[in-house]
């Protein structure tokens, strides 16, 4: 069995690589087709064999959908000064804008431990450049 990361010769039930000591059956992370907001909410070790290009598109996704949840929430407890509006309202949306904020944290907590740092905006320039150094190999 050939090493993914030093191209080392190892023997046929090798776990790890004689030479660097990587495990040899590990799968690396390969972009995705598709990456869809619902994905989010996979457990944490689901989300940590995304390739670090789709979590850049899931963290974008879900920061939207943050700022939308919390533009709501503010827009309901300013609504509520105004005219009724029910605590259970109140309630799913504020629920709502931590459980993004959560899975957010996540995510940007895999990136920080693949790339040291978790961006700051993921744009398209952003994530153009990287699909290039990818492709070039």
């Amino acid at each position: 069995m050939i090493c993914s990361y030093c191209g080392s010769e190892n023997g046929q039930y090798a776990k790890a690589c004689g030479f660097c000591d990587a495990f040899l059956k590990k799968e690396r992370p390969k972009m995705r087709e598709f990456v869809y907001l619902d994905q989010v909410e996979l457990p944490f070790g689901e989300l940590s064999q995304f390739h670090t290009y789709d979590l850049l598109i899931l963290l974008r996704l879900v920061r939207e959908e943050r700022s939308k949840c919390y533009n709501l929430m503010r827009t309901v407890q300013k609504g509520s000064e105004l005219i009724e509006i029910d605590s259970d309202t109140l309630v799913f949306s504020e629920k709502e804008y931590r459980c993004y904020t959560a899975r957010m944290k996540v995510i940007e907590g895999i990136l920080i431990d693949r790339m040291g740092y978790k961006p700051k905006r993921v744009d398209n320039k952003l994530l153009e450049s990287l699909r290039v150094k990818i492709e070039n190999g």
